[in-house]
């Protein structure tokens, strides 16, 4: 039984950086995809970053592409994701979420797919 708990956030100015962490307790990691999801007041969940169980490189939105990793730490047991140049557009909820998937190479960002969610924590881009 997975349980996640993202920590991280908070008030950043623009062009700042954070990284979120979303902790796992139960189990590992190692059989999960994994995303960060983001949603703003008045807009849909936007499927921000996914890393597969055995991806290396992470799935990204295009308004995050180039500033935004996803990672794991070699434990298995936290997904981080590190945000830079933040822009005052990330400022959003920010949720991690799973789904079981032991061999898959790929992931998708629809938040459809994943059943296991964390509480979300606010990210907020201002000067």
């Amino acid at each position: 039984q997975l349980h996640l708990m993202e920590s991280g956030g908070g008030l950043v100015q623009p062009g700042g950086s954070l990284r979120l962490s979303c902790a796992a307790s139960g189990t590992t990691l190692d059989y999960y995809t994994i995303a960060w999801f983001r949603q703003a007041p008045g807009k849909e969940r936007e499927g921000v970053s996914c890393i597969s169980a055995r991806g290396v490189n992470g799935n990204y939105a295009d308004s995050v592409k180039g500033r935004f990793t996803i990672s794991r730490d070699t434990g298995k047991k936290t997904v981080y994701l590190q945000m830079n140049n933040l822009k005052p557009e990330d400022t959003a909820v920010y949720y991690c979420a799973t789904e079981w998937s032991p061999r898959s190479i790929f992931c998708v960002r629809d938040y459809g797919h994943y059943k296991d969610w964390g509480q979300g924590i606010q990210v907020t881009v201002s000067d």
